[in-house]
């Protein structure tokens, strides 16, 4: 079976769509983190993000996919995210999966 050229193209597209999405997640989900001083802290205390170094931290590989790990693995924190977006916490735990890096093989 041959795939054309623009199909695979296309997929690409729509890969390359839902990573954006996904970070565009992980963004918002920072923001609304930030939003509150109490959810601020929490994170700051769980991550050891020093908050003079969040802005450099955000840059790193690896950090929105931290920020979703983060977000998913609070119920009530990942819930009124989800209603805020006006998405289905489902939605935000695809992008999470989507961004989190690939499983070791090594134990």
């Amino acid at each position: 079976m041959r795939i054309e050229k623009n199909t695979l193209t296309q997929r690409q597209s729509r890969a390359k769509l839902r990573q954006e999405d996904a970070e565009n997640f992980a963004i918002s989900a920072l923001a609304h983190i930030a939003g509150d001083d109490e959810r601020l802290q929490r994170f700051l205390a769980v991550t050891g993000i020093d908050p003079a170094n969040l802005r450099s931290e955000a840059g790193k590989p690896g950090f929105v996919s931290g920020v979703l790990d983060y977000l998913c693995s609070d119920e009530a924190l990942l819930v009124g995210f989800a209603a805020e977006q006006g998405v289905s916490p489902e939605s935000v735990v695809a992008a999470q999966a989507l961004l989190a890096p690939p499983a070791s093989e090594d134990w």
